[in-house]
């Protein structure tokens, strides 16, 4: 089977065939400026088998048979399936990887769309699948393509970000993954590369749609480039240079942006891509052009593309609102995943969906039951003894879980392995109490959803309050109202008798979120007020934590 899209040329292996030393040259000064990154990294090449990345192969073929390239890239080739000879395409790379003894990958996309950016958007989501932590994609972006892509991006009306331009190296974190894209030949122009693959005739795929004119940047590479070259032979050059200039000044915004985010962000709420939280307080101290590009760094991060300033003005009006109205909700389609973003008080949140759907998923009732506490609590100071360890909530996401170590039990209860008494009843000496925690038996603690009329009284509340009351004392988002768990306490004593503390059945001593834990304020324990370094110790006993398990 053949294609007429495929330049009609023998394939043979060009390990010994004439080198292009410019383009040579090209590579081998980018190997160098990146030689620490890639030093012990597996790297794989983006193999459209078009005439760019054929010929990015070829040389890297040459270039390693004669010891001046200390790796030979693996091919990555991605069948969309959007021309009917794209099957024809993906046989014909691995033939000819095979003839230069490269290890070629054929990966099949499937693409939501017709359009350039669908298809592209699959192809990166194929590829990565298959990279490896710490792998490295290589690109044969050339300077033409440097210069369409920045004036695609100015008839857009992009930032000072988007007109830098394509980078040589980019870091990309996702699915817990790090990878890096390294455009090596981004110095390097299509003349060059041309003459190169002809001199090697090279039999590489000139697809139609390229230069159909269809698409916008079809459209600027034939009709408008052209003319542009009639006013300054060197406009190639000119916007590579324009693009270093903005990419340096980018730098300097994005190292002022990072600072920013560090005394804006609330970290107890941050959850990686799932949620990312900021203080409106703290962004309306930055002049307005700082929170703007604040802003733009906030929402962009965990994504390859940024958002849009449309999105951005959005966000900027949201967070200077001074009204109480805090349905609101923006939505953003991002690249990797769909994202809302709302305002809570003096809050910013950037939710995912993902994490959304999850915060929907019925908690049910889970029960941990502990022989002897004294035992738990009794082991030397140097050995901690293990937390008790409860999953409450569990998806191919997420996964919620409550620790719970012994010895902030144990204080709970009336009594730590220090003698130390923080929370009494009004009617039992401290002695009598102790002496409850070292004889008492079975000890059941339950997790429980929190109903939305149960009252419950935290020790910074007056009274008991429940529903909308406590949520608003509480400052819970609607989103996490329904993710409120109370962990309760049972004590049943040994040899049968009626325990010390009336009524112990079902206790409850606290109450969790995914981000937070309050102590409880009963009729049957209360707290001393002079308590609170062991107040601390109990918050550092007692953890509600939010693990991530698959990211998009």
């Amino acid at each position: 089977m053949t294609s007429s899209a495929i330049i009609p040329s023998p394939i043979k292996p060009i390990a010994t065939r004439p080198i292009d030393e410019g383009l040579a040259q090209a590579l081998l000064s980018s190997l160098t400026e990146y030689s620490a990154q890639l030093h012990g990294r597996r790297v794989w090449l983006a193999c459209s088998g078009g005439r760019d990345s054929l010929a990015l192969a070829a040389l890297c073929v040459q270039l390693y048979h004669r010891g001046r390239l200390p790796f030979l890239p693996q091919l990555l080739h991605v069948d969309h399936g959007l021309q009917a000879d794209s099957g024809v395409w993906a046989q014909h790379v691995a033939r000819w990887a095979t003839a230069q003894n490269m290890h070629c990958q054929i990966l099949r996309a499937q693409v939501e769309g017709q359009d350039e950016q669908a298809a592209r958007h699959a192809r990166y989501e194929v590829m990565r699948a298959v990279l490896k932590t710490d792998d490295i994609l290589m690109l044969a972006h050339h300077a033409d393509d440097q210069a369409e892509t920045i004036l695609m991006r100015l008839i857009q009306g992009a930032g000072v970000n988007g007109l830098s331009g394509m980078q040589p190296w980019r870091k990309q974190t996702q699915g817990g993954r790090r990878n890096a894209l390294w455009r090596p030949w981004l110095t390097a122009k299509r003349i060059t590369i041309s003459r190169y693959a002809q001199r090697l005739q090279l039999p590489y795929i000139d697809d139609p749609t390229n230069e159909a004119g269809d698409n916008v940047r079809s459209g600027l590479r034939r009709d408008v480039m052209p003319v542009l070259a009639t006013y300054n032979p060197n406009i190639i050059d000119n916007i590579a240079r324009s693009a270093q200039l903005l990419s340096d000044a980018q730098s300097i915004v994005n190292d002022q942006a990072v600072a920013d985010l560090q005394r804006v962000a609330v970290r107890d709420l941050q959850l990686a891509s799932a949620q990312r939280v900021l203080d409106i307080a703290a962004l309306n101290t930055l002049p307005p052009y700082r929170q703007r590009q604040l802003l733009h760094h906030w929402l962009t991060q965990d994504e390859p593309l940024p958002p849009t300033k449309q999105l951005v003005d959005a966000v900027f009006g949201l967070s200077r609102r001074q009204d109480s109205n805090h349905q609101t909700a923006l939505f953003w389609q991002a690249s990797l995943q769909s994202y809302v973003i709302r305002r809570y008080r003096q809050r910013l949140y950037r939710i995912s969906s993902d994490w959304l759907d999850w915060l929907t998923l019925p908690l049910g009732k889970v029960e941990h039951v502990i022989s002897d506490l004294t035992d738990e609590v009794a082991s030397t100071p140097a050995i901690r003894p293990q937390p008790i360890l409860m999953t409450l909530r569990s998806d191919t996401h997420f996964v919620w879980q409550a620790k719970i170590w012994p010895h902030a039990l144990a204080t709970l209860l009336g009594g730590d392995r220090s003698g130390s008494a923080a929370l009494i009843k009004d009617t039992l000496s401290r002695d009598k109490l102790r002496d409850k925690l070292n004889h008492q038996g079975t000890i059941r603690l339950s997790f429980a959803p929190l109903a939305r009329q149960q009252r419950v009284r935290t020790l910074s509340m007056p009274r008991p309050q429940a529903g909308k009351k406590l949520y608003q004392t509480l400052g819970i988002p609607v989103w996490l109202r329904e993710s409120l768990v109370i962990v309760s306490v049972d004590c049943s004593s040994k040899d049968g008798q009626d325990d010390l503390i009336e009524n112990a059945a079902a206790v409850p001593i606290l109450l969790l979120s995914p981000f937070n834990c309050w102590i409880l304020h009963t009729n049957i324990i209360r707290v001393e007020s002079n308590h609170s370094v062991v107040l601390d110790e109990i918050a550092e006993g007692v953890v509600s934590q939010i693990m991530i398990q698959k990211a998009r």
